[in-house]
């Protein structure tokens, strides 16, 4: 502790529940493992989340099955309705829990996709949330007949560009009685707009802006136009504290507050009644998150070739990639990394370790997050909130729909006896759970904030 002063000795913890997309870590072959599409589990763990007071429901989402050398790519948990569909009936069964849609800029029309961003921020009384993602994989492109559509380097123009027009929209309507509906007409490079909207604002007024973007381009998207930053620095402290100065560095050269954007990495807690049934727990979780068949389909995807012929509990193979460089299909850990190198490193790991195929993938793969006691895990939890590494977690369960239950009934009292977490909610909107200032474009005397638009010289609105 003493290594890591605590600059915010009063902070709370916050949580959000991220219910994965497409994924291998959901254990699906568990008995207690239930349906991954039907609404009852969704409704189950948003209520489990909204009943241990979690700031926001968080639902990924895929335009389409991955695929892996040509082919479907069968190992992952895969399959979700349409995401603010399910959230706006997720809407109706909760009360005050934020409700976040991943929602694609490289693939969604600006206009459509605000309205129904508006619309469910609406319907839910100002607790809606868009997690804002980018696309260049060909095979998501190709099921909207674009194939790749935009190169790696040109993602985020068109991102930036959507939620330019999307904020546009949603500041077109006046508040309360105070005006006309403004005429929305946006010329850009990537997109273009003529729109009289429809849907009035929230109480919130905006919905809130994630973004989950590790690049400098992705950090510094963030710090220019988001309101939340969903992190993979979130299970070791010093990462996470390096991480956090990097992104409040970048908020602070886009002209705001040091504070402005809230940093809630995805991590994943085991919890046991001693410290070595928790470390056995979270043995047996890794293990049954990484199949056979998935330990040789991620190796095999840094080698270039298919290795299901192979022993997965047997050695690494013995020769060198056939790639140089890993493609999208690698996922944005991997994804541009040198294969070589990566196989080197693995080698060596393998090697001073002796694992085998399998052991290597749960080694170098597995989220380690939080494991021990309910009040070892609140402890380090606040530690992390209380440094100023972050302000809240996006918990992952390892399972489905039950997965939220030990964090709510065992770590959350652990964390109230602290002082560290709230007792109710505070608010009715995902703005005021989050501590959040109003919309971005909302500020100051001209009514925008002075970033709001830099970034967006293309982009005329009429």
């Amino acid at each position: 502790m003493s290594e890591h002063p605590l600059t915010r000795p009063a902070a709370q913890v916050h949580f959000g529940v991220f219910f994965q997309g497409v994924n291998h870590t959901t254990i699906w072959s568990d008995p207690e493992s239930g349906s991954q599409t039907d609404f009852a589990s969704f409704e189950r763990v948003a209520r489990t989340a909204e009943r241990g007071l979690f700031d926001a429901f968080f639902l990924g989402e895929g335009l389409r099955l991955r695929e892996s050398r040509g082919a479907l790519h069968d190992l992952d948990v895969v399959g979700r309705p349409d995401a603010i569909t399910q959230l706006a009936a997720l809407a109706a069964v909760t009360e005050r829990i934020g409700l976040v849609a991943t929602q694609n800029t490289t693939y969604n029309d600006p206009v459509d996709l605000a309205r129904r961003l508006a619309g469910l921020d609406v319907l839910s009384g100002g607790r809606a949330a868009w997690n804002v993602v980018t696309t260049d994989n060909a095979w998501t492109g190709e099921n909207f007949r674009r194939g790749g559509y935009l190169d790696h380097a040109r993602r985020y123009d068109r991102a930036e560009q959507v939620l330019a027009t999307a904020r546009r929209i949603w500041d077109a309507w006046p508040a309360a009685d105070a005006g006309d509906v403004a005429h929305v007409s946006v010329h850009g490079e990537l997109l273009d707009a003529e729109v009289d909207p429809t849907t009035p604002r929230s109480p919130q007024g905006h919905p809130v802006i994630f973004q989950a973007g590790d690049s400098p381009q992705g950090r510094d998207f963030a710090a220019r136009s988001a309101d939340v930053i969903f992190s993979r620095h979130g299970s070791v402290l010093a990462d996470a504290l390096a991480f956090a100065e990097d992104i409040r560095a970048r908020t602070v050269a886009a002209g705001r507050p040091e504070d402005d954007v809230k940093i809630f990495p995805g991590t994943a807690v085991v919890v046991g009644d001693t410290a070595a049934e928790a470390e056995e727990k979270d043995r047996w979780v890794r293990w049954n998150q990484v199949s056979p068949a998935t330990a040789l389909h991620v190796v095999g995807t840094i080698w270039g070739e298919d290795l299901s012929g192979y022993d997965p509990d047997g050695p690494l193979p013995a020769h060198d990639p056939v790639v140089a460089e890993l493609g999208a299909e690698g996922g944005t850990s991997t994804t541009g990394a040198r294969t070589h190198e990566v196989a080197a490193r693995w080698r060596s790991l393998a090697e001073a370790e002796g694992l085998s195929i399998r052991q290597l993938v749960v080694r170098v793969t597995g989220e380690r997050g939080f494991v021990g006691t309910p009040s070892a895990v609140a402890d380090r939890l606040v530690q992390f909130v209380r440094t100023g590494a972050v302000d809240g977690f996006n918990i992952s369960p390892w399972i489905i729909p039950s997965g939220l239950d030990d964090i709510v009934d065992r770590v959350v009292p652990e964390l109230q006896e602290r002082g560290a977490y709230r007792t109710a909610y505070a608010g009715t909107t995902l703005r005021e759970h989050l501590g959040l200032r109003g919309p971005l474009t909302r500020r100051g005397p001209s009514g925008a904030h002075p970033a709001a638009d830099a970034r967006t010289p293309e982009l005329v609105a009429r």
